[in-house]
């Protein structure tokens, strides 16, 4: 039985182990035993993360009650069984999954039985991978640290390597830990937990994200070629829809971070999004004047779009002081290719859906593309860090960005404004 007390546990302590024993806690969590209850999710990644920031000793029944499910600190456990519920539950489904052949060689975590404080133990290592301290030399370490954190990613790649420090198979392992590191990063270190708080409702959530991007009709008619003689071409009526490239770029750079917390994803056009499809999961809108559902759902907020009746003048508007146009782009500017672009980055739960949801839309296309970048950067969101209080994570958050344009690409972004409610 899984849930029982290990006779071989294993402590990680180094960085590597913890971001190992993280990435396997995503593996099973994305699994279909896990992947459809918030609940158990937030449960076990609270109780995975106290134990391995030390803080085993705290993990009572009343005091995860109060922290993961919200009970009033003197809340009766012997009527409110919940935590004991969810933990026998957990134990069950994580037997399941270990009883698959497939995961025999992954990290295992176990929740003994009688006891929140989880346990972990590694097929074939342990005492887990060495830290740097301990690593023999320079070569040597690269090859340590590349087999460690790629068995944070796929832990079933360790057993099978074992290479030379001057082996030209290190190239390889360089390569795969760069790429490696880059998810593994996003979920380890001080640097990384302004992003996953940010996104931490969408992770928490059982429904996958949907992404709504701005669509045009762009053809009446296309052209089709013969197979058999592709110089012979054919008119056809069709009706097709197009999406700008600019909104595609912070499509890829949040759907990317998302899919690092181990989130799925589904993408509509505006025209065919329907309230019933933003009810039913958490929703990003990408672009501003010409998604529609972005401006409605923005338009109650502090920060809101606004345009003149020729529609050549667009702005974005404080309702605290909605005289200033402060945040304006006059589209004979936009033109030049070399103007200062808006944005709005808001996450918020609209009262008509009652799903978070994150709006990144800029007046102009460059704005938008800023404000994907600002959504999935450490370096960029941690200038907001100092502005927030530290219960931010709870509230609603509205924030302004300004970017330059040069020769059409957008610069870095930078903080103008930002408002919690």
């Amino acid at each position: 039985m899984i849930s029982e007390p290990l006779t071989d546990g294993w402590t990680p302590t180094s960085e590597y182990d913890k971001g190992a024993v993280e990435q396997q806690l995503e593996h099973v969590l994305a699994s279909p035993l896990f992947n459809s209850s918030k609940r158990y999710g937030q449960f076990l990644r609270f109780v995975i993360a106290r134990a391995l920031d030390g803080q085993g000793s705290q993990l009572k029944e009343r005091v995860l009650g109060v922290e993961i499910f919200e009970r009033p600190a003197d809340y009766d456990t012997n009527t409110d069984p919940i935590v004991r519920v969810t933990a026998a539950e957990i134990r069950k489904r994580i037997d399941q999954y270990y009883q698959d052949p497939k995961h025999g060689q992954e990290i295992r975590l176990f929740l003994p039985s009688g006891s929140y404080v989880p346990q972990f133990s590694w097929p074939g290592h342990p005492h887990g991978f060495p830290d740097a301290a301990t690593a023999p030399s320079a070569d040597g370490l690269g090859v340590l640290k590349a087999e460690s954190v790629a068995a944070a990613a796929d832990p079933s790649v360790l057993g099978a390597r074992r290479f030379s420090a001057r082996a030209k198979t290190l190239a390889i392992v360089a390569a795969l830990l760069l790429v490696v590191v880059s998810a593994w990063a996003a979920l380890r270190g001080p640097r990384a937990t302004l992003v996953r708080q940010f996104w931490q409702p969408f992770v928490n959530s059982p429904e996958p994200t949907l992404f709504c991007l701005a669509d045009q009709p762009q053809y009446a008619s296309i052209r089709l070629r013969d197979a058999a003689d592709p110089q012979h071409e054919t008119t056809l009526p069709d009706s097709m829809v197009t999406v700008i490239i600019d909104d595609v770029d912070p499509l890829v750079n949040i759907a990317g971070t998302l899919r690092t917390y181990g989130k799925n994803f589904r993408v509509l056009g505006e025209s065919t999004t329907t309230l019933t499809d933003l009810r039913r999961s958490p929703s990003v809108f990408i672009g501003a004047f010409d998604n529609g559902w972005t401006l409605r759902l923005t338009a109650p907020l502090r920060f809101h779009f606004g345009n003149d009746a020729s529609m050549t003048k667009f702005w974005i508007e404080d309702r605290n002081n909605s005289e200033q146009r402060q945040w304006l782009l006059d589209r004979l500017q936009q033109k030049t290719e070399d103007y200062k672009d808006y944005a709005i980055v808001a996450r918020f739960i609209p009262p008509d859906t009652d799903q978070v949801s994150v709006v990144a839309a800029g007046i102009g296309r460059g704005g938008t593309v800023a404000a994907g970048e600002f959504l999935v950067n450490e370096n960029r969101m941690d200038e907001i860090l100092k502005q927030l209080p530290l219960d931010w994570q709870k509230k609603n958050i509205e924030v302004v960005l300004e970017t330059q344009v040069i020769q059409g690409r957008s610069g870095p972004p930078r903080v103008k404004a930002v408002h919690l409610w």
